[in-house]
């Protein structure tokens, strides 16, 4: 099977500190892969060696058929990568920020005004291509965002916390626009802390204070857990490696009269 990334016991150390711990999986290509875990579990560690951009203590891994360690510029010019601060130019208009991200990437003049003309459609940005991106709103950023992680056309999508702070709309519409990239083949790997958006995902990886605990579909963990609802079988993994005693339900937070 080809696999978008293969990753065998990578570990990141700062000094005495472990932030990865011996992680090993494979994600094959044209899947989203959920990697989901609290704050401060390894996720955003583990992104950084995936992208090239972080060298890991130990470990080796291919991402895109790319070694790890010796192609990380490779790696770099084949992923599109977006996060939830959007990364964007504020003081540059739409069309803009699109053309900065091409040169960066180097395309050639007539690519980028093609890509210019598919990622403004895309994203439904068409009529706005001379606002400045810091007058948009939160959920328009977004979707330049997206624009500007894929004017290079990658292969592999890595998407940190995209949803953060944009509302209920936005995010389903964002998910729409994910999903059919993927029915034209790209591989997505992405972290969020919505579990309906992580339902979404082909497969779901949860690490806990720097170690995978369980690479699962999220049919398959709903039979292990006994239900229906990833959060519920999030929360377990928390109470189960944590001993924490979490509210079992926000409806036991309700203030009766």
């Amino acid at each position: 099977m080809n696999y978008a990334i293969s990753i065998k016991g990578l570990t990141k150390k700062f000094d005495d500190f472990t932030a990865v711990d011996n992680l090993s999986f494979d994600i094959p290509k044209g899947k989203i892969f959920g990697f989901l875990g609290p704050n401060g579990s390894g996720k955003s560690t583990t992104i950084r060696m995936i992208c090239g951009v972080l060298k890991p203590t130990f470990g080796e891994g291919k991402v895109l058929g790319y070694d790890l360690i010796k192609d990380t510029e490779k790696i770099k010019q084949n992923i599109g990568y977006m996060s939830q601060k959007f990364s964007l130019y504020e003081d540059l208009t739409v069309e803009e920020n699109l053309e900065f991200y091409g040169n960066i990437y180097m395309l050639p003049k007539k690519l980028l005004e093609k890509r210019k003309i598919e990622l403004i459609e895309m994203a439904n940005l068409k009529g706005k291509e001379k606002n400045l991106a810091g007058t948009l709103s939160g959920g328009w950023k977004q979707r330049l965002a997206l624009g500007c992680s894929l004017i290079h056309n990658p292969s592999l999508l890595i998407l940190d916390e995209p949803t953060a702070g944009v509302d209920p709309v936005s995010r389903r519409e964002f998910w729409h626009t994910i999903t059919e990239l993927v029915k034209g083949g790209i591989t997505v790997l992405v972290t969020t802390h919505y579990m309906d958006e992580a339902s979404i995902c082909d497969i779901i990886g949860f690490i806990y204070n720097s170690k995978l605990i369980t690479i699962n579909t999220p049919e398959n963990l709903y039979k292990e857990h006994n239900t229906k609802n990833l959060e519920e079988v999030f929360i377990n993994y928390v109470k189960r490696f944590s001993n924490r005693q979490i509210i079992s339900s926000f409806n036991d937070l309700k203030v009766s009269d």
